[in-house]
């Protein structure tokens, strides 16, 4: 079964031709692993142990803990070695593909404000980031470094875009040097927030050719056809204006109604696809967790972006 995953999935990557060959050309961690690693420490995974006798316990562990989902490292980790290490080593241990997510760069959520924080200083970052490369040595994984990272530039001078895209283009040599069965990602946006040809210009600005691959609609609510069409449409830009294009994963986790228009916890939405290769991209993730706050705003006033909120996770599943 793996060998037949392996080579639909080199299927996929043929028509991007030669301009991949820059990153992750030797690398395969989707052949080096048997499926997507499940964290059995996730919120909701958490929540539902802690919480047996409540009636939302049992739709909570099904529908959501038990499907794989990206793990966001950040400040809040520790020791970050020792949190990536751990993480990954317990994937590997189980022969799974884990899937991080890198969130820490300084000035983060420039625009949002809602996540913001990060590393005190570019030094900090690169100490950070080497330390989390490192912890992943040679075992297989994906990352996604810094969401909202590119799209956050309208509420950045040019000098802090400048600095940015120093600490991404490093953060990119550091996984192709100390982690090399890591596929990375600079992530994209959605398709609602920058159009194609400009975040074409900042991906490759932040060393996009150096990355294997684009993320698209984080933390966002936008359907797969609409993210299909925006990842299309980049690698078009991406292809006219620099010579290259790159494989895309979308974010599917809490996209299943589509998007209303709103970012920060609307009301209505519902988990979408779960984790899986194709799907019309490279591969569908799960990468928010269903049910954790965008922040104090809509359905989750009065919570911190991050917390587990399971009446909000319970009503995501059926979509109301």
């Amino acid at each position: 079964m793996r060998t037949l995953v392996t080579s639909a999935f080199a299927c996929l990557l043929l028509p991007l031709g030669a301009g991949q060959a820059d990153a992750g050309a030797l690398a395969d961690p989707i052949g080096m692993t048997s499926g997507f690693y499940v964290d059995p420490n996730s919120t909701p995974a958490a929540w539902a142990a802690a919480n047996p006798g409540d009636g939302r316990a049992p739709a909570i562990r099904d529908n959501i803990a038990s499907r794989p989902m990206a793990r966001w490292f950040g400040s809040w980790s520790g020791d970050i070695g020792s949190a990536v290490g751990s993480y990954v080593g317990a994937a590997d241990a189980a022969d799974k593909l884990p899937v991080l997510i890198a969130y820490n760069i300084p000035g983060r959520d420039a625009c949002g404000g809602h996540s913001g924080g990060g590393a005190g200083s570019p030094a900090a970052y690169s100490a950070w980031i080497s330390a989390f490369a490192s912890a992943i040595g040679g075992r297989p994984a994906l990352v996604v470094i810094e969401p909202d990272s590119l799209g956050d530039f309208s509420c950045m001078s040019q000098q802090q875009i400048d600095e940015r895209n120093a600490m991404i283009k490093d953060a990119l040599a550091r996984f192709s040097a100390q982690a090399p069965n890591t596929w990375t990602y600079l992530d994209a946006g959605n398709p609602g927030w920058i159009d194609a040809g400009a975040m074409a210009r900042a991906l490759d600005g932040a060393g996009a050719r150096q990355a294997h691959g684009f993320s698209s609609n984080i933390s966002n609510y936008y359907n797969n056809d609409r993210n299909i069409s925006y990842g299309n449409a980049l690698n078009s830009a991406l292809s006219a204006s620099f010579g290259y294009t790159k494989p895309f994963v979308v974010d599917t986790s809490r996209n299943g109604n589509d998007s209303n228009g709103e970012w920060c916890n609307p009301a209505g939405r519902k988990t979408g696809t779960a984790s899986q290769t194709g799907g019309g991209a490279e591969m569908l993730l799960w990468l928010k967790t269903p049910g954790e706050s965008d922040g104090d705003c809509g359905v989750g006033a009065g919570s911190v972006a991050g917390q587990f909120l399971p009446e909000v996770a319970y009503k995501m599943i059926y979509g109301y």
